[in-house]
């Protein structure tokens, strides 16, 4: 695609989500920050996505909790004086002392148009802040331009349970979207919507939108794009449907983040491993991961590790992490620490900081940042719960989760 075509184009990340669902791994963060993959935060995906478009024109919405994920975004992604381009970081607007709170997607939009329309843009790429996926916007880009629509709706084939959560499309030979319902509960709706393979064409979240139709729309009233304004946009026409195939995932629920998280260690789901589709993050500058007499498999250390554990299996070991002898991870994420700081690690006895102590068992869990567990703990959820809330340790898909910052002592057992 032609350098000043991708130039006509903008990004807007969508990262003012409060994440009620992510609890408690949201309790002092927003969705978009949360920790993946034990290097990246979740905002890097939709980022990484545009950089590799080559889109330079880019704008983050954020509300809930916003100053960590900024610190993160502005770490991270900075364009030099001998590049054209613009990253900037919006939120809800202050008057009188009080802020606007964003109402829903389109709101969000709308309350920073005035902002967004100074760019020069002629299409306007709508992500999310909290998806996974490997998507050739190029190709998304290039299929908007051929259709000349004045909306494109990326869609992918999905199962009829995940179907009830989801925009779903129904289309013509051509992928003009003829009709439209959002997250439909009815099962005569479903029905209707069903493809002869028996699986639905859902929404991804992901649009784009020409310059004149996103003012246009944002003028109707609704707060939300999938319920109120993609139905009020098709009755004009020129809204079509985007084909993709590839591994898409909407971070909503615990369950859905570890078992996300945990196909990474079988070289599923999200690929990070592709030299023209990057995935960036932060730079950190930690030596290499050590690794001691422990038996590893289907698992994942991350830079700055110091691993003395007697076996990790089907696991992510996050930054920094440091677990000691005789101590069992399995089907678990350890998400690591922002610094070595010894203030934020247990001693041992033998004068040495650890993140996790010795003669432990973790299984399923997640053990979210800066967490500290000290020595002959067990996390195996020995009741079998589905749910659970209790002082810095919950349940949520039968999954345990140890909040940020929570220090559990010696013996303790869930």
């Amino acid at each position: 695609m032609a350098k000043d075509f991708i130039q006509r184009i903008g990004t807007i990340v969508l990262a003012g989500g409060q994440g009620t669902r992510l609890y408690p791994l949201t309790a002092h963060r927003c969705k978009p920050a949360v920790t993946f993959g034990g290097h990246y935060r979740l905002i890097d995906i939709p980022l990484s996505n545009s950089l590799n478009a080559g889109i330079s024109q880019i704008f983050v919405i954020s509300q809930h909790f916003a100053a960590d994920l900024h610190q993160h975004i502005l770490s991270t992604y900075q364009f030099d004086m001998f590049r054209d381009g613009r990253l900037e970081l919006l939120t809800p607007q202050e008057a009188m002392g009080q802020k606007s709170w964003f109402k829903g997607t389109a709101d969000a939009v709308r309350q920073n148009l005035p902002f967004i329309l100074k760019c020069s843009a002629e299409y306007f790429l709508i992500l999310s802040g909290d998806q996974l996926y490997n998507m050739d916007l190029l190709e998304m880009l290039r299929f908007t331009e051929q259709k000349q629509a004045d909306l494109v709706v990326a869609s992918l084939p999905v199962s009829n349970s995940e179907a009830k959560r989801m925009g779903l499309m129904k289309v013509s030979r051509e992928n003009l979207i003829t009709n439209f319902a959002e997250k439909p509960k009815d099962p005569a709706i479903l029905k209707q919507y069903e493809l002869p393979s028996g699986r639905h064409l859902a929404s991804m979240g992901i649009y784009i939108f020409k310059r004149e139709a996103l003012i246009s729309l944002l003028e109707q009233e609704g707060d939300d794009f999938g319920c109120n304004l993609i139905p009020r946009c098709m009755e004009k026409g020129h809204v079509f449907a985007y084909p993709y195939e590839g591994y898409w995932e909407d971070i909503g629920t615990i369950g859905s983040y570890y078992r996300a998280n945990l196909l990474l260690t079988d070289n599923q789901g999200l690929d990070l491993y592709q030299e023209e589709q990057r995935i960036y993050s932060r730079p950190q500058n930690v030596p290499n991961a050590r690794i001691g007499n422990t038996r590893m498999s289907r698992s994942i250390i991350s830079g700055g590790a110091t691993i003395d554990a007697e076996e990790i299996s089907h696991s992510i070991v996050g930054l920094r992490c440091k677990v000691e002898k005789g101590t069992v991870i399995k089907d678990s994420i350890i998400n690591g620490h922002r610094s070595y700081h010894p203030f934020l690690e247990k001693v041992s006895a033998s004068g040495q900081h650890f993140s996790i102590g010795k003669d432990c068992l973790i299984e399923k869990t997640i053990v979210d940042e800066e967490a500290l567990i000290g020595n002959r703990v067990k996390l195996i959820n020995r009741e079998k719960l589905e749910h659970y809330d209790g002082e810095g340790i919950y349940v949520r898909d039968g999954i345990v989760v140890v909040t940020s910052g929570t220090e559990l002592p010696d013996d303790f057992v869930f």
